[in-house]
């Protein structure tokens, strides 16, 4: 399978890339987990180097099996991880409950997610949505300390609008850090990103998109 750099990082993934979200029942599905780490670790041997999860599919439970399936490849597959939503973990199942992007939340992210995907370093960590409350230059700034301690190596923003991008990226270059892609998702949100790709580019920036998995 042919492969591609994102942007002017040296992260080079292959031209397809496989979304595992459904792979722990989204949508209400019924999945088999010996399956989906199955078909995980099928997709490596046919090329695909790059898979997308986040903590919020499950919550945590997608991380924990991309991170058990992909384990005999470590070194050979790209993994990039969501953060953004706060999470209701007591009397029960974790549940989402909105968006988190402080920097504090950010940084204890950084750390179960680590541990989950049993990875020294996060490839690829994603603003899975823009948070209001929390201005893009202090996430991307909370961002670059786990960068320059080796537990992420590149930072980007997930279905952010265009306008939103550029000021992350000048806060990462103010770290030496030209590191940011920007992921297109099959969304709305998205099109601004899409329509102004050319000056995405331009600075530099990666956009990255990855096929969902489907089963029966």
């Amino acid at each position: 399978m042919k492969k591609r750099r994102l942007g002017n990082s040296n992260l080079e993934v292959s031209a397809m890339g496989l979304g595992c979200m459904s792979m722990t029942g989204a949508y209400s599905s019924v999945v088999d987990k010996p399956e989906m780490i199955s078909l995980l670790r099928a997709a490596v041997e046919r090329g695909v180097t790059f898979f997308d999860t986040a903590q919020v599919y499950g919550p945590f439970a997608n991380e924990e099996l991309v991170g058990e399936a992909l384990a005999p490849f470590r070194g050979q597959v790209v993994i990039a991880t969501k953060f953004g939503f706060k999470f209701e973990e007591e009397g029960g199942a974790p549940r989402s409950v909105g968006l988190d992007s402080r920097p504090e939340y950010i940084k204890l992210g950084v750390e179960r997610s680590l541990k989950r995907l049993r990875v020294d370093s996060i490839d690829l960590f994603y603003q899975h949505r823009v948070d209001p409350e929390v201005p893009i230059e202090d996430v991307a700034g909370a961002v670059q300390q786990p960068i320059q301690q080796g537990k992420v190596k590149h930072f980007g923003m997930s279905e952010a609008a265009a306008r939103t991008i550029p000021p992350s990226a000048r806060c990462c270059l103010r770290y030496n850090r030209h590191n940011v892609s920007g992921e297109i998702a099959r969304k709305p949100a998205a099109s601004s990103v899409v329509h102004n790709a050319p000056s995405i580019f331009e600075m530099g920036l990666g956009v990255a998109d990855c096929v969902s998995s489907t089963h029966t």
